[in-house]
């Protein structure tokens, strides 16, 4: 009974609300049921009735016999549902308590016969499940291939795409860490993770939170870093490369140092998934919040500098054209300094649910995929560089081939000339202009 009830509250809790809700009606449930079992009067002897009693979900009060005894619903069903429900029980004269009436189901407002019913709403849940694990595998492989375009080529090296690829490897941190949450909390559909307390999933929590605290300062840095590039005319490649790798990971180290340590002496308990104490909760929303409102402040800077510098170069040019340009400079800015994240930050949890399941849920996970593709994979520089690559390594096979495979006959045959020349042509124009001159002198 406890298991199926539990379940069914878990399906109709906000997932944003925490690590993994169900276990907060779980924790409650344990604590209520102390508290019961805390009250547990002695009974005299002679005391013809019912005991105390708790039935998995409520605590029933001693009663007399033929006694009917109405409590209301417990109050994380009054939490999900908004109904004030109220339940009955007799004390039978065998001293033995008749089944709750009416049913929880239909008291406290779950009633399985609804058109969303527990399967609707676990169909529904996992569906985020399904986006946000495809989002996050999408992010990692775009990711990495980015990092790999950045590093193979020399082109690339400089302190812009330093910055870059240590924003990339956050992200690729945070996917790892959700799966890896994922991995050693929800394995299994058992409610045993709500009173798990390992050094691995106490590990796994705090890789978690420790991936969303990097990928918030990285943010920061790339924020700090164009604002940089917008009011200084020089700026050197090296000159602070190493200052912004150690503010981009010994900020988060340093919070996450301070939050393991207040775990261990103030709320050592759990999985550290929960959120009671509000110190604690406090020490990680804190930097982030203030990450995110320094990068609003920079944000709304940069659009005013732009516009400026846009004014100044369009010298009253066309509207059209200047709205374009700072369209396109502003869909840059956004995904980089995670605004969106600042709406959210000030209203209730509760608000706005299915708006932040979609956003946090959907969205966020792709948010790395999307920054790949707006700093790597939609540069002009990085497709001339990949496009070179390929005729290069087209051109290599080529050469392979006709080593291996070639004749005198073939190679001196009209057939092999117009392909080895309309090869060439695409590698480079003064290839052309020598394979030209010497295909008229065989002639």
């Amino acid at each position: 009974m406890l298991r199926r009830m539990l379940s069914l509250c878990w399906l109709l809790l906000p997932l944003v609300a925490g690590i993994h809700p169900e276990c907060k009606i779980f924790q409650q449930v344990v604590k209520e049921e102390a508290l019961c079992l805390e009250k547990n009067e002695s009974v005299s002897s002679d005391f013809k009735g019912c005991t105390r009693d708790w039935d998995g979900l409520s605590c029933w009060p001693r009663a007399a016999f033929g006694e009917v005894v109405k409590i209301p619903c417990p109050r994380f069903f009054e939490e999900i549902t908004n109904i004030h429900g109220f339940l009955q029980r007799n004390c039978t004269q065998e001293a033995y308590w008749s089944e709750p009436f009416p049913p929880y189901a239909v008291a406290c407002g779950f009633d399985e016969g609804s058109s969303k019913g527990p399967e609707d709403q676990k169909s529904y849940y996992s569906a985020f499940w399904r986006v946000y694990t495809a989002g996050y595998a999408a992010s990692v492989t775009s990711l990495i291939t980015a990092l790999i375009v950045f590093a193979a080529f020399r082109k690339f090296h400089c302190t812009r795409n330093y910055i870059h690829m240590h924003l990339f490897v956050s992200f690729i941190l945070r996917a790892i860490a959700v799966f890896t949450k994922d991995a050693v909390l929800f394995a299994d559909e058992t409610m045993d993770h709500c009173l798990m307390s390992t050094v691995a999933c106490k590990a796994a929590v705090a890789f978690f939170q420790f991936s969303i605290l990097a990928n918030f300062f990285w943010l920061l840095i790339e924020g700090i870093y164009l604002q940089t590039l917008l009011l200084l005319t020089f700026v050197s490649d090296k000159q602070y490369v190493w200052w912004f790798i150690f503010a981009g990971w010994g900020a988060p180290t340093a919070v996450m140092f301070t939050w393991v340590l207040t775990r261990i002496h103030q709320q050592n308990t759990g999985c550290w998934d929960d959120d009671e104490n509000g110190v604690v909760l406090w020490i990680i929303k804190g930097p982030i919040l203030l990450t995110v409102l320094i990068n609003f402040i920079i944000f709304i800077n940069v659009i005013r500098i732009l516009v400026h510098k846009l004014k100044s170069q369009d010298g009253g040019g066309s509207h059209t054209s200047h709205f374009v340009r700072l369209a396109k400079s502003t869909l840059l800015l956004i995904p980089l300094f995670g605004v969106h994240y600042i709406v959210f930050a000030f209203f209730p949890e509760s608000t706005g649910l299915e708006a932040r399941l979609y956003i946090e849920l959907g969205l966020g996970s792709f948010q790395g995929f999307v920054v790949a593709l707006l700093y790597c994979f939609s540069n002009a520089e990085v497709q001339s560089e990949l496009k070179k690559q390929l005729c290069k390594w087209q051109y290599q096979e080529y050469l392979s081939f006709t080593h291996k495979h070639g004749t005198m006959s073939r190679e001196n045959s009209p057939v092999n000339y117009v392909t080895q020349l309309s090869l060439l042509e695409k590698i480079s124009p003064k290839r052309k202009t020598s394979a030209y001159q010497n295909g008229v002198t065989s002639v």
